[in-house]
Parts: structure tokens; sequence; C-alpha cells
């Protein structure tokens, strides 16, 4: 396969993942728009990590992070990102045979 096809193509699979795979599978986990999702297993993480932290969430947890995202969604730079090392990863594998 050519190298810019490859980069093209992998460039394409990096932005979907970011903007529309990541978002449905956090909401899936119950990261939702609307907060935690009750019954969830991020409810469940919630209770845990709140008994852990004395009655909160850590700011900037891995947890605030994945709420974040669950919230309002990933933002354009971070799909631009996934974007280039998705391309740059496909043209890697391609230049050595994969």
């Amino acid at each position: 396969m050519a190298l810019w096809l490859a980069a093209a193509i992998g460039a394409v699979a990096g932005g979907l993942g970011a903007s529309v795979v990541a978002p449905a599978a956090l909401a899936g986990l119950g990261f939702t728009k609307a907060g935690i999702a009750a019954g969830s297993w991020a409810a469940s993480w919630m209770g845990y990590a709140a008994v852990a932290n004395g009655g909160g969430v850590a700011a900037g947890s891995l947890f605030a992070i994945l709420q974040s995202v669950g919230a309002a969604g990933v933002s354009a730079a971070t799909t631009a990102a996934a974007s280039a090392i998705g391309g740059a990863l496909a043209m890697a594998l391609s230049a050595v045979g994969c």
C-alpha cells in the first residue's frame, strides 16, 4: 500500500476514534453528558473514589478527566492529535510491510 494512502486511512481512523468511538465508549461506561449514569460502572467507580478521597472525587484524577470528556466531548485539538498519531502509525506500519 502506498505510504500516503496508509497515512490518510490512519488519520481518518484516528479522527473517528477520538471524535466518535471514545465518547460512545465513555457513555456506555456511564460517563454521559448529563453526568454519571445511575447504576453504571462509572457510578460504582465514583462511589469507591469518593470513599477513598473523604467524600469527593479528586480534581484532575482519571475519573474527573473521563467525566469531563463524557460531558463535553473531545476537543478539536484532541481529535487533530489523534488523527496525526493515527496517520503516522499507519505510515510507519506500512513502511515496514505490515
